[in-house]
C-alpha cells in the first residue's frame, strides 16, 4: 500500500531515475546528496537539452540546464520561467504551494515537469510568449537555495 508520509531517500530518487526511459542519464550519489543528468528531447522535432538535477534529502530540486546555452538561443531576450541565467536554473513549480514534497519520485513529476518547461521554451522562442502558465519567479542569485 502507498505509503502518503514515506520521504524518499536520495538512494530511491536515484533508481526510480536510473530505472525510466524519460530520465536515462547518468548520476551518482553521496552524502544524502543526488546529483543526475540526462537528456530531453521535448518533441521529435526538438533539439537535445541536457539537464542536471541537484537534489539533497534536505531541500528541494534544483533544476539546472547544462547545454545548450539558453541565453544564446535566446539572442538577448531575458529567459522566461527561471531562477537565473548563470547558470540557468528551471523553475517547474511553486514551492510555497507544497507542488513537489520529498514524498514525491523526482521521476514522475520533475522528470515530466522538465520536458514540458522545454516544449513551451521553444514555442517562446518562435513567438515571445510564454504559456507555460505559472506564477514567474524572481531572479535570485545562483548561490540562493530555494
Amino acid at each position: 500500500m502507498y505509503n502518503r508520509e514515506r520521504h524518499y531517500s536520495a538512494a530511491h530518487q536515484y533508481f526510480a531515475l536510473k530505472n525510466n526511459r524519460i530520465s536515462r542519464g547518468m548520476g551518482r550519489i553521496r552524502h544524502r546528496h543526488l546529483t543526475w543528468e540526462f537528456d530531453v528531447v521535448p518533441t521529435p522535432l526538438s533539439r537535445n537539452y541536457r539537464v542536471r538535477i541537484d537534489y539533497h534529502e534536505d531541500d528541494k530540486p534544483r533544476i539546472l540546464v547544462v547545454s545548450p546555452d539558453l541565453t544564446t538561443l535566446a539572442e538577448g531576450r531575458p529567459l522566461p520561467h527561471v531562477y537565473s541565467e548563470d547558470p540557468v536554473r528551471l523553475c517547474l513549480y511553486r514551492p510555497g504551494k507544497s507542488e513537489w514534497s520529498s514524498r514525491m519520485l523526482i521521476v514522475n513529476t520533475i522528470v515530466p515537469w522538465v520536458y514540458l518547461w522545454f516544449f513551451y521554451f521553444e514555442e517562446w522562442l518562435l513567438t515571445n510568449e510564454w504559456k507555460g502558465g505559472g506564477e514567474h519567479p524572481p531572479k535570485v542569485d545562483h548561490d540562493e537555495r530555494s
